[in-house]
Formats: structure tokens, C-alpha cells, sequence
């Protein structure tokens, strides 16, 4: 499966990009443009915490497109978020709410061959790195990376905080490691530099919630970062100038390199 990337490391942290791949399967001319299908990508994710592999950390990463099929949904098509805006298993709308597809949309058969293709091969990948490291460390970290535009006003009001930190409600992982991945975002930040929220609008996606068991030893977040931290963000988005690259030196990486040594202090029992 040339589309599923797995990089194997030792130390107790899995860290996940469902969201970050371009690949439109083959299906490009029933969207209404690939640029159109792929608008709400988690821009140069997997980019932005490559560090990570150096420090020890598994990385899992699809590069199918989400509007193909969402890893961070639900198999059975159960919305995360009961009577706010969302995108589905397979999605027919952009986040503002323009058509992805020319004519029909998915049917059931076609939903449930994308599931079997794409959704259930990357979920089996992950799932078997998160067991083959907690029978080796005892306790291990799913750390979900996603990223957004800042303003998306069929999602949320006005501009979303840098960092988004989900743990469905506290119920996905230990407190201590909430409060650890806050220390490591704000502590240093004597200027005011970054904006944060914890269970805000992204309380954490299928993901966090299907793994996220602290009692059984697996730890999941799900961190949402808004885009203005690593890329520029045009007020209006456009063929022309979207996406932007990332920065060469984005400001938001030294602190994003403080969260990943804090979870791994937390995954490692050193407060």
C-alpha cells in the first residue's frame, strides 16, 4: 500500500496524520476540481513534526485525501459532533459548505470499498503500532497532529486559539498529560506569543476517542494547530495562492519540539 507510510521508532509515542495526504484515488473528474478536493488539507503536516522520528517517535501518515475518506471519522458514519457543522465519512462538502462532487455522490457501495480500501488498512497500521509498543513500554501516547485555516465561520466564530489540545472531555487520556502539554506551550511564552484551548471546538476526533483508553495503558490527544503558525494565511483563499509553502523557519517548531519532549516525558513516567 504505496499510500500508507509507517515510520517505525522505539519510544513510547505514536503520532498520526490522517489528514495531511493529497491523493484524490483515482477519482479526480468527479470532483469539481482537485484543488476544490483538496483546500482542507492539514498543509505540510507531516512536514512540520518530522523532528519527531529523530526523537524516537512512530509515525503514521496517509496520503489519501481526506475528501476521498476521513480516518478521523467514525466507520459507521456517526457524526463527532451532533448539531454543529461537520464533515462526513466521505465528504460531499468543503468546510465552507461548497460541493466537492460534479454529479452523484457516493452511494453506500462506494463508501463501504473506500472504507475497506483506505479507512480500514490505516486504522489496522495504527493500532498495531500503538499494541507492539505498549507490550514493550507499558503506557503509550497516540498523538493526533491536525492543522486548520484560522478562520473557518462555518466551523467556529472568529480566529482559532494556535494550539487545540482534545482529549474528549478528559476521558481519552491522564490529566497529568493535559496539563504537561499546556506547561510545554505556555510556561516559556513570556511574551504572549501563543493562544491555546483545551476541549474547545476540536474536543478530539474518532481517533482520540476510539484508542484513548488510560486505564488499558494508551494515551490519546488530538492536537488541532491553526495554519497562521507555520504558512501564511491570505485573507481570501484562492487557486492562485493556496496553499501557501511553509515557512522555512516556523516559529511555532520550538515550541511544537517542547510538546513532543513533554509527552514523551509523560509516556516515559518523568514529570
Amino acid at each position: 500500500m504505496d499510500w500508507l507510510r509507517v515510520h517505525r521508532g522505539e519510544a513510547p509515542l505514536v503520532i498520526a496524520f490522517p489528514h495531511g495526504g493529497t491523493d484524490l484515488a483515482g477519482l479526480d473528474e468527479q470532483f469539481v476540481s482537485p484543488w476544490h478536493a483538496q483546500i482542507d488539507t492539514d498543509w505540510w503536516i507531516a512536514d512540520l513534526y518530522a523532528f519527531a522520528a529523530d526523537m524516537g517517535a512512530t509515525l503514521v501518515a496517509t496520503d489519501i485525501s481526506r475528501s476521498v475518506i476521513d480516518m478521523n471519522r467514525d466507520p459507521s458514519g456517526a457524526s463527532l459532533y451532533p448539531g454543529q457543522a461537520t464533515t462526513e465519512l466521505c465528504p460531499t462538502t468543503t468546510f465552507d459548505g461548497e460541493p466537492l462532487y460534479r454529479f452523484d455522490l457516493p452511494d453506500e457501495a462506494e463508501i463501504n470499498r473506500r472504507l475497506t480500501q483506505y479507512h480500514r488498512p490505516y486504522h489496522e497500521a495504527l493500532a498495531a503500532e500503538l499494541e507492539r509498543l505498549r507490550a514493550e513500554h507499558g503506557k503509550v501516547v497516540l498523538y493526533d497532529a491536525h492543522s486548520i485555516r484560522s478562520h473557518v465561520p462555518r466551523l467556529f466564530e472568529g480566529e482559532l486559539p494556535h494550539f487545540n489540545i482534545g482529549t474528549n472531555g478528559g476521558a481519552s487520556c491522564d490529566l497529568e498529560l493535559t496539563e504537561m502539554l499546556v506547561d510545554a506551550v505556555f510556561l516559556g511564552d513570556l511574551e504572549g506569543s501563543w493562544s491555546g484551548v483545551v476541549n474547545g471546538r476540536f474536543k478530539g476526533g474518532w481517533t482520540t476517542r476510539h484508542y484513548g483508553r488510560p486505564d488499558d495503558g494508551i494515551h490519546a490527544i488530538q492536537m488541532e494547530l491553526a495554519q497562521r503558525g507555520y504558512m501564511a494565511e491570505p485573507a481570501a483563499i484562492t487557486h492562485a495562492n493556496w496553499p501557501s509553502p511553509i515557512d522555512p523557519t516556523p516559529a511555532i517548531r520550538p515550541v511544537l519540539e517542547q510538546v513532543i519532549a513533554a509527552t514523551l516525558d509523560f509516556a516515559k513516567g518523568r514529570s
